[in-house]
């Protein structure tokens, strides 16, 4: 799976300044940290992008550079602050864990903290309902109900359940680790009426559903319940730890459902949540 997402990268690699010593130091620090697929890929290709454009050997590289490759990503081809903060990564990440460099004080745009879209709870009634099969109801019904990730629900195999429990367990999830996550009785029961003809919950043609599949799913289903807002599969996560922050849970624990490693990255839900504010009585009303 590693080597297929980067083989691309690779040979294009071959074409330009990065020689073999460079690709394998840069891989194998990539490996070392357990990066993703994703992460791997872009680190490789931001790199690649980087050294066409300065027309350099790696070795050859001065902050100055990186400076003004990211002043044109920013200034010329306007690279939105998230982006832009990613590519300064992948540079940093090489140039002074692998090769040492030191670079300090390369600044870049700062990312707006803007809040996620949460579906009230009527919207993911209507979205559940819209879904085009009884497989794709089980789906939107599992990303609500768990909190968890599309790309952790692809992998989920069978033998991740303890449905006595009422639990599964996310095997490999962000960073590297497992967690667990709560299972409804409502998805139990769903489960009963799934095919069990492969290891993987929600199988497809090569094993697990790609996570492209389950977007379509998502957007197909909004689409029909005339959802008037951005609707995606995290969107279901981000409305699960809403809902039960509205409920009075803990944030602590919605922390540990959502496999936060941050609470901060978890209290962004405290902006978004409305029950707790709309119990605020106004000073006006007790004068």
């Amino acid at each position: 799976m590693f080597a297929q997402c980067i083989l691309c990268v690779l040979i294009e690699a071959y074409n330009n300044k990065m020689d073999e010593k460079n690709i394998k130091e840069l891989i194998t620090e990539i490996k070392l940290r357990g990066f993703s697929k994703y992460t791997a890929r872009n680190y490789l290709q931001y790199n690649l992008d980087f050294l066409k454009y300065c027309n350099k050997k790696p070795e050859e590289i001065q902050i100055i550079d990186i400076k003004e490759y990211l002043a044109h990503l920013i200034g010329d081809k306007n690279y939105a602050p998230r982006t832009s903060n990613l590519v300064r990564a992948a540079l940093l990440f090489y140039y002074n864990e692998i090769l040492e460099k030191g670079f300090i004080n390369i600044k870049t745009p700062k990312i707006h903290a803007s809040l996620p879209s949460v579906l009230t709870k009527d919207e993911v009634k209507r979205l559940i309902e819209c879904a085009g099969s009884e497989k794709s109801r089980q789906i939107l019904k599992l990303l609500y109900s768990s909190g968890i990730r599309v790309s952790e629900l692809v992998k989920l195999k069978w033998a991740d359940l303890e449905v006595e429990q009422k639990i599964a367990w996310v095997r490999s999830g962000k960073g590297s680790k497992d967690r667990m996550v709560i299972l409804s009785e409502i998805i139990i029961k769903g489960f009963e009426h799934l095919r069990k003809d492969s290891d993987y919950i929600f199988s497809g043609k090569n094993g697990g559903l790609s996570t492209r599949n389950i977007q379509k799913i998502v957007h197909n289903a909004a689409k029909i319940a005339k959802i008037n807002k951005k609707v995606t599969p995290h969107t279901l996560r981000h409305s699960f730890a809403t809902h039960l922050l509205d409920s009075g849970t803990d944030i602590r624990l919605i922390q540990e459902l959502l496999g936060h490693s941050n609470l901060q990255t978890t209290q962004i839900y405290t902006h978004i949540s409305t029950e707790q504010k709309k119990k605020v009585v106004s000073p006006m009303d007790s004068l």
